[in-house]
């Protein structure tokens, strides 16, 4: 069962001061799915990790709408111009909240790494919205984003790239796109750095190109 807390949060950019949920505790979880989406027991609380203000559409973690956080006055123009056209009466779904809180980490130029973890939240919040297509437009962004921060010099941890590349094939797998999937899948031994501690990858690797499953087991 997830456990959720009211913060008070005040938002940086339009200066409103709001409430929010976050996760307190999350007991138990119903296994993972081979992109690594956890299943959580009871609400899910993926859509609780981030924050949205619902007047101007800025959004991010809980540090995002920290005391002393500032904001430029370009990324002020992005957000009111970009991010507040596309809020909706009704409450913001996950998605829309990962969607809003990883162009403003664009905006602000984190690292694709970030992007990339952000933009996979999305797609793990449209599967359990129901939202096929909103899906694969965010696995496909997630995928561009983790290709980049492997491409970079110092994007991702030597010891992590294997499963990084896995997760690309799998990403491209779950679109549809089996080519991109199996050439990345084919990538992974390459990238395996200690064959004993990550056996598992390979393992996976092999086992979504040849005869795919949805879930570890």
């Amino acid at each position: 069962m997830t456990t959720l807390h009211l913060i008070d949060l005040a938002c940086p950019v339009c200066e409103r001061q709001f409430r929010s949920q976050t996760v307190v505790a999350t007991n138990g979880y119903g296994g993972k799915r081979t992109d690594f989406h956890e299943r959580a027991a009871g609400m899910q609380p993926l859509p609780y990790f981030v924050h949205l203000c619902s007047t101007c559409g800025y959004a991010g973690t809980t540090r995002d709408f920290g005391e002393g956080v500032e904001v430029s006055a370009l990324l002020r123009d992005q957000v009111w111009t970009v991010l507040a056209p596309a809020l909706r009466a009704a409450l913001p779904s996950g998605s829309l909240k990962y969607e809003h809180a990883a162009k403003v980490a664009a905006w602000q130029g984190h690292e694709p790494r970030y992007l990339a973890d952000l933009f996979l939240r999305a797609a793990w919040c449209c599967v359990d919205e129901g939202d096929i297509e909103a899906e694969r437009y965010f696995r496909r962004l997630a995928a561009w984003r983790f290709a980049d921060a492997l491409a970079a010099f110092d994007g991702v941890p030597d010891d992590e790239r294997a499963v990084l590349t896995y997760l690309v094939g799998e990403l491209w797998r779950r679109i549809g796109d089996e080519a991109q999937a199996r050439a990345w899948f084919d990538r992974v031994p390459d990238e395996v750095v200690a064959p004993d501690d990550q056996g598992w990858v390979l393992e996976a690797a092999s086992q979504q190109k040849h005869e795919p499953r949805e879930w570890f087991g």
